[in-house]
């Protein structure tokens, strides 16, 4: 586990997207190996969280924060939550903006607003600001089929450097319930974030 002193600061978006296991799965273990999150939750996200898991997380962000700080107490890290038109968050500007941002599940709307330099809520800013400043920019993509404008935002925001990492379990660790399959997923991006993780061993370990 990561000391105080090598504390990381991670930007997590949580967009309405089916996949949003992935975003909380992520969230815990982020916690779990003592990163400060910031935590962005869309609207459509949390009608998509009541209707995917038994979670009933508050819409107030003050509250929500309260609720995942006494709940992921036992774990290191730290949880902020913010409102969608929170500017004075953080993640608005490029001086306060943690050094990687996660968009877990992103859905077409947020790939669309990012290729496009929206920047109509504080997840498409926070998106906006990593690419402007050349921070890491993380984008589990949940889709499918996809058309020739996903594809066509896809490239751009790769382009742009984002990394697009769909979110598409792997079967070679022989996984044996759907918690599995998250798990390859989280994984993946807690690799590509730099951060310790057993959740799958990496190939070639036993």
């Amino acid at each position: 586990m990561s000391t105080d002193k090598q504390q990381k600061r991670v930007t997590l978006a949580i967009t309405g997207a089916t996949g949003v296991q992935y975003g909380l799965r992520l969230l815990e273990c982020l916690l779990a190996q003592n990163c400060a999150v910031d935590l962005l939750i869309s609207k459509a996200a949390h009608l998509v969280i009541e209707v995917e898991t038994p979670e009933k997380l508050p819409a107030n962000a003050d509250k929500l924060t309260e609720q995942l700080s006494e709940r992921y107490a036992h774990l290191a890290g730290k949880v902020k939550a913010y409102g969608r038109e929170d500017w004075f968050a953080p993640a608005a500007s490029g001086s306060g903006a943690a050094s990687s941002m996660v968009v877990c599940p992103c859905s077409g709307g947020t790939l669309s607003a990012l290729a496009t330099g929206a920047s109509n809520n504080l997840i498409e800013r926070a998106g906006d600001v990593a690419l402007k400043e050349k921070r890491q920019l993380i984008l589990v993509t949940r889709e499918m089929p996809l058309h020739q404008v996903h594809l066509e935002h896809m490239l751009k925001l790769a382009q742009m450097g984002a990394v697009i990492m769909p979110a598409s379990p792997g079967f070679y660790h022989q996984p044996k319930s759907v918690e599995d399959l998250i798990d390859f997923v989280v994984a993946r991006v807690m690799d590509h974030l730099g951060l310790d993780q057993q959740l799958v061993a990496k190939w070639g370990e036993s």
